[in-house]
């Protein structure tokens, strides 16, 4: 059995409530180091150590591997979160709700933000990794994004598209949430 461990970054030095997905925005330090410190201590030596290379999953890489010398992060452009186009950088409650509702409609092939990614174009990407992740047969941790785990939770399940948005996972990921995924 191989493990997959799925560390979400911390909270951003951000509006609350802006669209921030592809977007290169820090977390809190203090709060990126309480869970680089947690995390440390949950997991096990010698995993397969991957990381966004979007500054806040950075940041936490960069932190654990202070505190546990045998973590070594690979940035990996699979794992950052999904880009949503024109839309990053604004307020949630200000984009349009017919340009939001048009995305939801087409969710499946249309780019969110109209210049975005597509969610299915997402989950090819993440889908390289979780299968890289799956032909290794090793052990791997990743400090990455809430888009993120919820595709892997889909790809996990064997759903390897969406064809509708209430396909997409609606589960709630914590800032700072460490997910253990395990396959045969």
């Amino acid at each position: 059995m191989t493990r997959l461990w799925l560390l979400r970054h911390g909270p951003v030095e951000c509006a609350e409530g802006l669209c921030y997905g592809a977007s290169d925005v820090k977390a809190s330090e203090p709060a990126m180091q309480e869970i680089a410190e947690r995390a440390a201590a949950q997991l096990p030596p010698g995993v397969d150590f991957h990381a966004s290379p979007l500054a806040r999953c950075a940041q936490l890489a960069f932190a654990l591997e202070a505190r546990r010398p045998d973590l070594k992060a690979q940035f990996d452009t699979r794992i950052a979160e999904m880009s949503f186009g024109r839309w990053e950088g604004s307020p949630w409650n200000d984009i349009p709700r017919a340009e939001f509702d048009g995305w939801l409609q087409d969710f499946a092939a249309a780019p969110a933000g109209g210049s975005g990614e597509s969610t299915n174009a997402f989950m090819g990407r993440v889908g390289d990794a979780y299968d890289a992740w799956q032909a290794s047969g090793q052990d791997a941790a990743w400090v990455t994004h809430a888009g993120v785990m919820r595709a892997v939770l889909l790809l996990h399940q064997g759903l390897r598209k969406v064809d509708r948005a209430d396909q997409w996972p609606v589960r709630t990921i914590g800032l700072g949430e460490l997910m253990l995924i395990e396959a045969a």
